[in-house]
């Protein structure tokens, strides 16, 4: 079970996570859902990153690559994925319709999307000067 799992331990140590809860999400279980799921495909950044660990169901975190086209990353249980801040994305579920994660976090917990475009905001600037340096 995740709450006893040594390797996610110890990840919450290394990356200071200190904050985690559980997201359910499927028309039983998430309040809103249809809006919900409307948000979360919008393609938008976060001002912080974005942890998730998956502990059930599947869904798709779709990312832009260099030349601004769509990177899709499957989410199947035991997945973790860390999205940067500043990072255009967007999530979507398979099929089935439900997908359970935890989501983990530096400091308080933020959840508002900021809609594209960004491209004056801080985070924006910092995670592409990331790139530049990267490329260089």
């Amino acid at each position: 079970m995740w709450e006893n799992d040594p390797k996610l331990e110890a990840i919450r140590r290394v990356r200071n996570f200190n904050y985690q809860d559980l997201i359910d999400i499927s028309k039983d279980t998430l309040p809103g859902y249809d809006e919900k799921l409307k948000t979360f495909y919008q393609e938008h950044m976060h001002a912080d990153e974005e942890i998730r660990y998956i502990l059930a169901g599947t869904g798709y975190f779709d990312v832009r690559d260099e030349n601004d086209r769509w990177i899709r990353i499957s989410a199947v249980p035991g997945t973790m994925i860390v999205l940067p801040e500043g990072i255009y994305h967007r999530f979507t579920l398979d099929e089935r319709n439900y997908l359970k994660a935890l989501r983990l976090f530096v400091g308080d917990p933020v959840w508002t999307p900021l809609n594209r475009p960004q491209e004056g905001h801080v985070s924006r600037h910092k995670y592409v000067s990331s790139l530049d340096m990267a490329a260089a």
